[in-house]
């Protein structure tokens, strides 16, 4: 027979083993309840736009691996957002809505870190969002998200930034009561003239054109042009002496130059050459010059020697052929949208279209390692790698898609199925519970 000392060993083994069954019984409520928590939490998310479903995995704990007495370890439980998961895009009706196709996210910040103004807004990331222009002409959602983006220069060109920073990026601002227009800095006369004008006999007459422009300060002016054809006494001069006033005062002239066109079989009607009389010299390279009119200074292309892309001297007509110029006249601003590149434009009532903000997109090595926080946004950490800001459909980012909000990407089927499992599995490990309760009584018992 066992002896005492064997008895109580024996004992104390059957003891701690049916105790780490009661401890792994509890383990498995803890873990099957926060799972439970996830898919909670899943659901009622499932019409959230941009929500990133939470995953819930269970690890084994192992106390005891030899033979004998074994000391059951339980599960631990852990949850992992899966943001980079993405959700189908849904159309909507308004154009700043914005969604990522693909991957990379928006940049944005919190409104109440923009109306602080203590220097720059903290970057958070999102994928999705509706933005509207608020009081003080900020881009932003109704949960209070500012969209950020690098304002474009007066040409509407974007700057260089830092692309390893965000300390460039601004809050999308937009003014949509301020009037704005754009003067008037180049022009091209696409004119012919008629050669016969220029033949021995011919009647002189004068040819002329008025082309407008648009001042600094969004008045509408006019360069007159005058075009005079030497007549020889023989033969043909294919000569022009063309002037250049400003409308604002027509008497003082602001240019003159005198146009030779050349008549030969492979270059016949083309300019062949240009002399400055007064004005900005003749670039033969732009096939241009310049000259200071009201609005300030003007390059007025005429076309390059020896080519057919401007004035030409042919048959016997005077037609301006194709008359363009930069410029717009004061308009105010009727939309905004943001294109695929993620250039934000505004549209103003006179046709006019201007470049006022561009949206990069970040993307991140890892990017399921961001704190999530919360209406959808993230924030990089150390986990998730240092980020980086891409032009919108370059690099291994996706694009912007306007009238457009990425849905939630929990699958509600998925979803109750895994709740039906995570009840049974709860429900069981309770019944460990109670069964591990019922023995250890039967342990106290017998040792009464």
């Amino acid at each position: 027979m066992p002896c005492p000392e064997q008895e109580t060993a024996e004992q104390k083994g059957v003891s701690m083993t049916i105790s780490s069954s009661l401890n792994a019984g509890v383990a498995g409520l803890q873990s099957n309840a926060t799972r439970l928590a996830s898919i909670s939490d899943n659901i009622a998310n499932s019409s959230t736009y941009g929500y990133k479903r939470v995953q819930t995995d269970f690890q084994s704990m192992v106390i005891s691996n030899r033979g004998g007495n074994y000391s059951a370890g339980g599960v631990r439980a852990e949850t992992s957002r899966q943001i980079d998961l993405s959700g189908s895009l849904v159309a909507t009706g308004n154009a700043t809505d914005l969604a990522v196709r693909g991957r990379g996210m928006l940049p944005v910040a919190k409104l109440t870190d923009v109306n602080i103004g203590n220097g720059d807004a903290n970057m958070l990331l999102t994928t999705t969002g509706s933005f509207t222009t608020n009081a003080e002409g900020y881009l932003t959602t109704s949960s209070g998200l500012v969209l950020l983006g690098w304002p474009a220069l007066a040409d509407g060109s974007i700057p260089t930034n830092s692309r390893d920073t965000a300390d460039g990026l601004e809050p999308i601002q937009i003014n949509v009561n301020q009037l704005t227009g754009e003067p008037t800095t180049r022009m091209t006369l696409g004119v012919n003239l008629p050669a016969t004008a220029t033949i021995s006999g011919a009647v002189v007459e004068t040819q002329q054109l008025a082309v407008e422009y648009y001042g600094d300060l969004g008045t509408s002016e006019s360069v007159n042009v005058t075009f005079t054809p030497s007549v020889p006494a023989a033969g043909a001069s294919n000569e022009w002496t063309m002037t250049l006033t400003d409308s604002v005062d027509p008497g003082v002239t602001i240019g003159e130059y005198v146009l030779t066109f050349s008549d030969n079989r492979t270059a016949g009607g083309t300019l062949a050459s240009v002399t400055t009389v007064s004005g900005g010299p003749y670039d033969p390279v732009e096939g241009s010059f310049i000259v200071d009119v009201d609005g300030g200074p003007i390059e007025i292309n005429i076309g390059i020697i020896g080519q057919k892309d401007a004035l030409t001297q042919l048959s016997d007509t005077f037609a301006p052929v194709s008359i363009t110029k930069d410029g717009s006249p004061v308009g105010n601003m009727t939309n905004v949208n943001v294109d695929a590149n993620g250039y934000v434009h505004a549209t103003f009532d006179t046709g006019v279209t201007r470049t006022i903000y561009q949206v990069p997109l970040v993307d991140l090595p890892n990017p399921n390692g961001m704190v999530a926080l919360d209406s959808q946004t993230y924030q990089p950490s150390v986990d998730s790698g240092s980020f980086f800001l891409w032009d919108a459909g370059d690099g291994p980012t996706g694009d912007i898609v306007g009238f457009a909000r990425e849905e939630s990407t929990t699958d509600v089927a998925n979803e109750l199925t895994s709740m039906i499992q995570t009840q049974r599995a709860y429900s069981s490990n309770a019944k460990v519970i109670q069964t591990v309760d019922e023995m250890l009584q039967e342990t106290t018992n017998i040792k009464r």
